[in-house]
């Protein structure tokens, strides 16, 4: 058996514990036939319409695609959004034990209007404010309750306020302590909070703001010298950094790798980062070497561009193309 096969298999073994901010996206597909008489604006007639888990919840259903069994951990609103969301994740066989239900905030949820392949607009519905501090004290103590079990922890922030320095902090001395590796997905808010993470995973605007400092592609030695920088700044063991059309960057302990992209039809780049990050958290937990946990990752990060909208990865598919593309592995 090709040992790339042993390796998706091992996935199927794997607990992941997702914290961070759950949200719905909500599509309407529809066609244009003309601009409004009201104003300068297109008339959608809508044809389809649907609601997908989004956010950290679209990290769990990549998390679950690949085959490992997700721990979702955040917080919704007491509306009907978040019994929409909690509906989708049962649907999902998924489970919401994790899941915080608050009066105070509502349901994170993305409308998208499209129109053909054209995306025309979108409408968040949200808050961005930090939840309370006993709220805070309830929902560490339950990551941790749940945490205990997994194998990885991936910290997927976007900044709408469930994640805060005292989590952060709080849940990475837990899983350093439990010798459970983590792995971030950072917004700018927390984006220096991460100290003593395993694994980072900026993208190469993310890199720039947090950082402030400017990051020449041109120049293989800036980003070098970037990514060493956070590293020590965050005392990080390593740093995965994703570069859209330059592919991924890799400085994980004493190696270091560049691996370009690979050409596609780019359909949409919307939730790429959240197959990024689920593919290198099951390395990571595997404790697979870092240049074929950059590799795979960078190749299903490149697969879901392909669709349209936020999907999670088909394991087949990225099992099938890991073989053509010759991503060998020795166990």
């Amino acid at each position: 058996m090709n040992s790339i096969q042993k390796v998706f298999d091992a996935f199927n073994n794997l607990k992941v514990c997702i914290i961070g901010d759950v949200m719905i996206d909500a599509y309407m597909w529809g066609k244009v036939d003309r601009i409004s008489p009201e104003a300068p604006v297109p008339i959608v007639h809508v044809q389809e319409q649907e609601m997908r888990l989004g956010g950290a919840a679209n990290v769990a259903l990549n998390i679950q695609a690949l085959g490992a069994k997700p721990i979702l951990c955040a917080v919704i609103g007491d509306d009907a959004n978040g019994f929409a969301l909690l509906k989708l994740m049962a649907e999902k066989s998924m489970e919401s034990t994790g899941i915080l239900k608050l009066s105070n905030r509502p349901t994170t949820i993305k409308h998208r209007i499209i129109a053909g392949s054209q995306h025309l607009l979108r409408i968040d519905e949200e808050s961005d404010k930090d939840i309370l501090n006993d709220e805070k004290e309830i929902l560490t103590e339950k990551i941790k309750e749940l945490a205990i079990k997994c194998d990885v922890i991936i910290f997927e922030d976007y900044d709408k306020g469930v994640l805060s320095e005292k989590i952060i902090s709080e849940i990475i001395f837990f899983a350093n302590q439990n010798n459970i590796p983590t792995i971030v997905d950072p917004k700018k808010r927390n984006f220096l909070h991460y100290k003593s993470a395993t694994l980072f995973k900026p993208n190469l605007k993310e890199l720039r703001e947090g950082l402030k400092i400017e990051i020449d592609m041109n120049k293989t030695q800036s980003l070098i010298d970037g990514i060493k920088l956070l590293k020590e700044s965050l005392m990080l063991k390593g740093v995965l950094a994703t570069l859209s059309e330059k592919g991924v960057f890799i400085d994980f302990e004493n190696e270091k790798h560049h691996l370009p992209a690979h050409i596609r039809e780019i359909s949409d780049v919307s939730g790429a980062g959240d197959t990024v990050v689920s593919i290198a958290a099951l390395c990571l937990a595997l404790n697979l070497p870092k240049s074929f946990l950059a590799a795979l990752s960078n190749l299903g990060g490149g697969i879901v561009c392909e669709y349209t909208g936020v999907v999670p990865i088909l394991k087949k598919r990225l099992l099938d193309e890991a073989i053509i593309n010759n991503l060998s592995i020795h166990l």
